[in-house]
């Protein structure tokens, strides 16, 4: 297929690369277009403008940070959409926006899902991810052999907006199961223990998670560097905010993640990966 997909950062550049060794031929663009030169050696062609890639394409990603992002992206590029094109998010932005953004483009003829994932930088390289879709179903057929390129579990949640919505939920359940793995492992620290045995010692057992297999490692060794970034879990977790505020409904884990998340921050750690947590989290917990 001839695919455009905007947005090559850590997560995008990777998935664009799985696409590519598929077989398919891709045009890419990202604001900083040096972030291209890797995908242009592996055989994509470079766009200078994202209306630029998508003219002509079968299917278009999108994989940027934020709503503002997407939506600026989306006004770019719809001059240039023609009927029976296919657009997917991947980026976690607010479900309302997927919403309207799919309305619009749906009276011009053009297919729209929200697409979020889970999974990180690893999950982005080794084609693992989490994928969550909304839209309409027959777009999500379409899409489907896509993104079975690009994950390991791809569910259909509904209408547009809909996975979305589930990533948010995904966010909560991330970021409080990172908090209890910094914590499990700083108790263990202090206790006198070593860490890596104790991780050895309950990650196969009720204990086990995501976060605690593959983060916990680089908290035992210090090893911030982004897999994903704490400012990209602190947006989300605004995200899941603004619509448990609309559900009427209120988080008190979210509120905890919130500081804690605001806290690495603080610190530094903003372009770090989200296990910098638990270096905010030594600073805030001792007693003594």
């Amino acid at each position: 297929m001839e695919i455009a997909w905007i947005g090559t950062g850590i997560m995008g550049a990777p998935m664009a690369r799985n696409l590519i060794k598929a077989g398919h031929r891709l045009r890419v663009h990202n604001r900083t277009l040096k972030r291209t030169h890797a995908l242009a050696a592996d055989g994509a062609t470079v766009a200078a403008e994202p209306a630029e890639a998508a003219r002509g394409a079968e299917a278009l990603f999108i994989m940027v940070p934020d709503t503002p992002d997407v939506e600026s992206v989306v006004a770019k590029i719809e001059p240039a959409l023609s009927r029976g094109q296919l657009v997917v998010d991947m980026s976690t932005i607010a479900p309302a926006t997927e919403q309207a953004i799919s309305a619009r483009l749906a009276k011009g003829g053009v297919d729209y899902l929200d697409a979020p994932v889970s999974g990180g930088e690893t999950g982005a390289i080794e084609a693992t991810l989490t994928i969550m879709v909304g839209g309409d179903e027959s777009a999500f057929a379409r899409a489907k052999p896509l993104f079975d390129v690009l994950g390991r579990r791809v569910t259909y949640m509904g209408a547009s907006g809909a996975g979305q919505m589930t990533k948010l939920a995904n966010q909560i359940a991330v970021a409080l199961t990172l908090e209890a793995a910094a914590e499990a492992l700083l108790l263990a620290e202090r206790g006198g223990l070593d860490p890596a045995r104790v991780l050895e010692a309950i990650g196969a057992g009720a204990a086990a998670s995501w976060q605690l297999q593959n983060l916990g490692p680089k908290i035992i060794a210090r090893d911030w560097r982004p897999g994903f970034f704490i400012k990209l879990i602190r947006k989300d977790l605004r995200l899941v905010g603004e619509a448990a505020q609309s559900s009427g409904l209120a988080l008190p884990g979210l509120a905890l993640m919130n500081s804690m998340f605001n806290a690495a921050a603080a610190a530094g750690h903003d372009l770090d990966g989200t296990q910098a947590v638990a270096s905010a989290l030594e600073k805030l917990a001792s007693l003594k």
